[in-house]
């Protein structure tokens, strides 16, 4: 027997018991039942986030706009890019010094890299892995703007984080036709060299300030 013939028929060996059709995936089954009770996802959501050197504020809905504004003062931002969507209250508490550049009119690479800020909703937060994920609707914007500016402050709410992947799958699942590119965040850029010197903003912000609404 030739070395080709060998490993074909150890390939046939090896999924004879397959009784699925080619082209076909077996219905996977849907998780009902979690360990962790909500609160208990959004405990270990916040202390994932930080755990990646993220600054995490947990707020009432009403104090979102002061806390927004702190997390910029304090950063020395002055500058800032808002989506479309974003609600408009959100950045209603800015210091009349921060310059407010709209998605729309941030045409071009060079006025991004220009703003130190972004800030932005989210479209689900997971809990194990402490990462949050955009899919870019209107209260996210698209994708460069939270890849370029040096801080991104991102705001989500507290129904938003799931416990484990699977969940958070389940919800960004779009229609047919609707497929959008998806970022997923765990804590600032970061990376390291081979002699592992961690070196941060180099793939995204360097600063991350998730604000979690409850």
């Amino acid at each position: 027997m030739s070395a080709r013939a060998e490993i074909l028929q150890r390939v046939r060996d090896a999924v004879a018991d397959v009784t699925t059709p080619a082209g076909q995936r077996p219905v996977t089954p849907a998780r009902t039942v979690h360990d962790r009770s909500d609160a208990e996802a959004l405990e270990l959501f916040a202390e994932r986030v930080a755990d990646y050197r993220a600054t995490v504020v947990r707020v009432a809905t009403a104090d979102v706009p002061a806390t927004v504004a702190d997390a910029l003062a304090q950063l020395g931002c002055r500058s800032v890019v808002v989506p479309s969507g974003l609600d408009p209250a959100w950045t209603a508490g800015l210091d009349a010094a921060i310059t407010v550049l709209p998605e729309a009119d941030a045409t071009s690479h060079a006025q991004l890299d220009a703003v130190d800020a972004v800030v932005t909703a989210a479209k689900v937060g997971i809990a194990v892995t402490g990462t949050i994920i955009l899919d870019h609707g209107p209260d996210q914007g698209r994708r460069e703007l939270t890849l370029v500016p040096d801080t991104h402050v991102c705001v989500i709410r507290e129904e938003q984080v799931v416990p484990d992947v699977p969940d958070a799958v389940a919800r960004l699942r779009p229609e047919a036709g609707a497929a959008q590119p998806l970022t997923w965040i765990s804590g600032p850029s970061a990376t390291s060299d081979i002699e592992l010197n961690r070196v941060e903003g180099v793939h995204g912000p360097r600063n991350l300030v998730v604000v979690i609404v409850e």
